[in-house]
């Protein structure tokens, strides 16, 4: 275990199962196109026996950050749980052929790995049918000085927020980081997800974190506003650093009274929007912890976003950022 490194990502450990279908496909399993529907272990075995082709790769919000991250060039670690089984050992496998340091053993008992069936439509749209599986059962013990170490930034996903022990264990590992000086960012993973945790998410955001990476619907949320103009003006009450999403019209970067608008990158032709975020939030993120300043980070956010979206699969390719700065 190499305790130091530039990120630790601690999230929802799932295998993501991404194929193409039709629409016919979802409207037989009964899908809304675009959602994201937490489903049963049967469910799940269902719609994959259902399923043509799939690629099977680690996934996970805050894990597909970390390994673009890793792939940019950086050093990682991950915390989440997975079960010792067929799944459980592609999702770390995967992950560790990247080079990430994975800090917790395969689980020998308990739920199976969580999977993610990402359907992805001809206009390029995913929508999810999700088994959560083991990542209900990561908790406290799991956080420890050790299973931490002393990286330059932890980065946790809102979905934790939904494991039974999540924010005491997301509490914990702020305890542990910043004894470390280490920094602590937070991906609002989606906006039902902000209004079911509104109120622990803003104590911990104004307490707990340092930089926030989300989308301008979550952040809407988060501060409870009504439009863009309005989320601006209420951040104005925040300390935080914010990297803001906001698809064609690009982003923003909000610190204190400092503005930074990106504008977004232009795009051949939009193959799967499977990651878009997590890709920003890894190129973000790597310029962050390379000490670039703010206006550099969004450009290679959005160099990493737009790259994404053009490919199947939400996972950077190493080497995205070869030459990039030269042209």
């Amino acid at each position: 275990m190499t305790n130091s490194v530039q990120l630790l990502g601690i999230s929802n450990a799932i295998v993501d199962v991404l194929a193409h279908v039709d629409k016919d496909f979802l409207d037989t399993i009964g899908a809304e196109p675009g959602s994201m529907t937490l489903i049963d272990k049967d469910r799940a075995h269902d719609i994959y026996n259902q399923m043509g082709p799939a690629t099977e790769m680690s996934g996970g919000s805050v894990a597909n950050t970390v390994a673009g991250f890793a792939n940019l060039g950086g050093s990682a670690a991950y915390i989440g749980k997975v079960r010792d089984d067929q799944l459980g050992r592609i999702f770390n496998h995967d992950m560790k052929s990247l080079g990430v340091d994975i800090r917790l053993k395969k689980a020998a008992a308990g739920a199976p790995t969580a999977r993610s069936h990402v359907l992805i439509t001809d206009d390029g749209q995913r929508t999810m049918q999700t088994y959560l599986g083991a990542c209900l059962e990561l908790g406290l013990v799991d956080i420890t000085e050790n299973t931490i170490g002393t990286p330059k930034a932890i980065l946790l996903e809102g979905y934790v927020w939904d494991i039974a022990e999540g924010p005491a264990l997301a509490r914990k590992a702020v305890e542990i980081a910043r004894q470390n000086g280490t920094a602590v960012a937070l991906s609002l993973s989606d906006s039902f997800c902000v209004e079911r945790h509104r109120d622990s998410f803003e104590e911990f955001v104004r307490d707990g974190v340092d930089i926030v990476v989300a989308d301008e619907d979550e952040v809407s949320a988060l501060v409870q506003a009504s439009n863009f103009d309005d989320t601006l003006a209420a951040l104005g009450d925040y300390s935080n650093l914010f990297a803001i999403t906001r698809s064609e019209k690009g982003s923003v970067i909000v610190h204190g009274e400092e503005r930074i608008v990106q504008a977004a990158a232009g795009v051949e032709e939009i193959v799967d929007t499977t990651g878009a975020g997590d890709a920003y939030c890894a190129g973000f993120l790597f310029g962050w912890a390379s000490g670039l300043p703010l206006d550099r980070c969004a450009i290679y956010g959005t160099h990493c976003a737009t790259q994404v979206i053009q490919q199947l699969g939400g996972r950077i390719e190493p080497g995205l950022l070869d030459g990039f700065e030269a042209r």
